[in-house]
């Protein structure tokens, strides 16, 4: 697919994104606390091979080299998180200053370099001492994050304008807490549904906090969304497409804009909610922007008498597929993109993660060549400029991942990065795709005069 460079704004933002538990290690230095993920992740059969973040990418004491990636690259943004137990420990209470004092010397790092920072509040590291408390499907979870947020927009809301309050609550609560495949490894389904309430309240709670803590601050949320398609034309199929959606996507876009929760996914969950009078207010705070995340279609059939949304997957022959097992299908992001302009009103759209996972081999000259990679990325940018084309207000791309990362329950074997990692030296080696991401980037600049 060609890139139509003219649909792209020229102010258009460049980026990588990764996440604090994912690529900084350093798990136990400098006063952080053990996370859900830090828990999760020691116990047996919960990952890959049993893989976990103690050391992951070492980007704690590696900054300044990934900071140098990204000028490589030539991207002008940058999408992190900041662990919540490396900044207050407890959860709530006493504030650790050198875990402040890391994302200090982080963001003016960037900042000297030319990089916007897109600062992400939470990206699924609660601090155990909350878990244990309750976690999410607690409200006072809600009350405790938006406390935190107003220490990290005090210390850093001079420099970051662009923050984003939640990193795909979705996983956070259905995966998390429903599926059982992700911290903190809860199948309830009463547990689930209160800890989707509380994540999207902690949003409006935090949105508030940013602002009074940070005037001007851009606030957004990222949600990862898919298309849902039948897999067959019948009356049940439709309607558990139906029911995926609201499951996917509609229960984390209508709260937010004002809507409610979907009444139709309330029915199908059957758990009453920890609503107080004034929540849904709380929740539709205005966004400034609003955050894609897209991989994968979903086809899905009825499952009825499955759980909660009684819907499976069907898994289709003769599709490509990322090394996930994802369909690929870069015709997704641009109608995602198109739905929230006109079915959300979107005012500022950024696709703030995007990407695929092959398995690379390291050439004996040291280069890295992802051929499929490079299609992915090249194709899904494509559609992008599409959308943005046709009335999509696309502010930015960023793609997912910076590095090879520590990828969740798969563990190290699933690698995103335009860069990678070789895990045994923490070596970096920008691939093939990391290259042609520089090309697409330099050809935006040259046909806006910000490039030679």
């Amino acid at each position: 697919m060609t890139i139509d460079h003219t649909a792209l704004p020229d102010d258009f933002l460049w980026g990588t994104a990764t996440s604090a538990y994912q690529i900084e290690g350093a798990v136990a230095e400098d006063g952080r606390s053990p996370s859900i993920w830090d828990t999760f992740s020691h116990t047996p059969g919960t990952t890959d091979n049993g893989d976990h973040g103690d050391t992951a990418c070492d980007h704690y004491h590696r900054w300044r080299e990934d900071i140098d990636l990204m000028r490589r690259l030539g991207t002008n943004a940058y999408r992190l998180s900041v662990a919540w137990p490396r900044v207050v420990p407890g959860g709530d209470g006493p504030v650790n200053p050198k875990g402040l004092d890391f994302y200090d010397r982080l963001v003016d790092g960037l900042l000297a370099a030319g990089i916007t920072p897109s600062v992400t509040l939470y990206h699924w590291d609660l601090p155990q001492t909350l878990q244990d408390r309750g976690g999410w499907p607690v409200r006072d979870t809600a009350e405790h994050f938006a406390a935190y947020a107003s220490v990290v927009a005090e210390r850093l809301g001079d420099r970051v304008h662009h923050w984003a309050t939640l990193n795909e609550p979705l996983c956070s609560a259905w995966i998390g807490h429903l599926e059982g495949r992700m911290a903190p490894g809860l199948t309830d389904l009463t547990a689930a549904v209160r800890a989707s309430y509380h994540l999207l309240l902690a949003h409006g709670l935090a949105t508030r906090a940013l602002r009074a803590a940070a005037p001007g601050a851009q606030v957004g949320i990222v949600n990862n969304l898919s298309t849902i398609h039948p897999a067959s034309d019948t009356p049940e199929d439709r309607a558990a497409a139906l029911r995926m959606d609201g499951h996917t996507n509609r229960w984390w876009l209508d709260p937010v804009h004002g809507r409610g929760f979907p009444a139709d996914m309330r029915e199908v969950y059957g758990v009453e909610l920890p609503e107080r009078p004034g929540d849904l207010t709380t929740i539709a705070a205005p966004l400034d922007w609003l955050g894609l995340n897209y991989y994968f279609p979903q086809v899905v059939t009825a499952d009825p008498e499955g759980p909660a949304p009684r819907a499976v997957l069907v898994r289709r022959d003769g599709v490509p597929r990322t090394g996930m097992d994802w369909e690929i299908d870069p015709t997704g992001i641009e109608t995602l993109l198109l739905r929230l302009t006109h079915e959300y009103g979107a005012r500022r759209l950024y696709v703030t993660e995007n990407g695929s996972a092959f398995p690379d081999t390291v050439r004996p000259d040291g280069t890295v060549d992802d051929p499929e990679r490079r299609s992915y990325l090249e194709d899904h940018i494509a559609a992008c400029a599409s959308a943005a084309r046709k009335g999509a207000p696309l502010a930015g791309y960023f793609a997912w991942s910076l590095l090879d990362n520590f990828e969740w329950a798969y563990g190290y074997d699933k690698r995103f990065g335009l860069v990678h990692v070789d895990y045994s030296t923490l070596a970096r080696t920008i691939k093939a795709s990391g290259h042609r991401y520089a090309e697409i980037i330099r050809a935006h600049g040259k046909r806006t005069g910000q490039a030679d």
